[in-house]
């Protein structure tokens, strides 16, 4: 199936969501289209939005959003001005972000989404004590959980990590506890594959795509 059979069964991202998209890189231009896709008027199927994007992982990428931007014939420096971008470089960095300034910038952009890239990568730092690596995590995932249905916004962090590790494995297992939904690609062969797992949907979707598709850029309301 390609990306009409996704966008027929995809119900799209709803206020108050967290959602985790994980799995191969491909996620990295997704999230470049999603900043795209929010900030599109709610007739075409957008949120009218400003994006805040944290940047855990070095993966922000300008160059991808413009293009989207130009595919749906949208002006690419207003768009790019739209997308407020914060850069961590340590686990800390991220935590503070994440924790204590987050709910500010949502008031003064008043955004509805939020997206957080690479969110487990710093933690793998081995500087930061696994304890302590995981009690911050933990309680960035619960504050994010909490402020995605307060503040009735969707946040979505991706994970392309595959190097497993103990402490890899933990941290995944507390971040996919607390998502509503969870978006996995996985490549097999060389086809990428999607598959859809959330608490709205009574099964797994799963869907072939291809790295040409734009997947999963819609919006519904709450």
């Amino acid at each position: 199936m390609g990306i009409q059979g996704i966008n027929q069964a995809f119900p799209g991202f709803r206020l108050g969501d967290f959602a985790v998209l994980q799995g191969h890189p491909f996620l990295r231009a997704l999230i470049s289209k999603l900043c795209v896709h929010c900030q599109l008027s709610r007739e075409k199927g957008g949120l009218d939005s400003s994006v805040i994007f944290i940047d855990g992982g070095n993966t922000f990428n300008p160059y991808s959003i413009s293009a989207t931007a130009q595919e749906l014939d949208v002006d690419p420096r207003s768009t790019l001005k739209r997308v407020f971008v914060s850069r961590a470089f340590t686990a800390y960095q991220l935590s503070t972000l994440v924790l204590e300034t987050l709910e500010d910038a949502l008031k003064r952009y008043s955004s509805k989404l939020i997206l957080i890239s690479e969110i487990i990568d710093l933690f793998l730092d081995r500087d930061v004590p696994t304890n302590e690596a995981s009690g911050i995590f933990r309680k960035m995932m619960v504050h994010l959980v909490d402020l995605a249905l307060r503040r009735n916004i969707i946040v979505a962090a991706t994970c392309s990590n595959n190097e497993r590790s103990k402490r890899l494995v933990l941290l995944e297992t507390i971040l996919l506890e607390r998502a509503g939904i969870i978006a996995k690609v996985t490549e097999s062969k060389g086809r990428l594959q999607l598959t859809i797992q959330s608490n709205r949907f009574p099964k797994l979707l799963t869907f072939d795509v291809s790295h040409s598709k734009s997947t999963l850029e819609k919006f519904v309301e709450a």
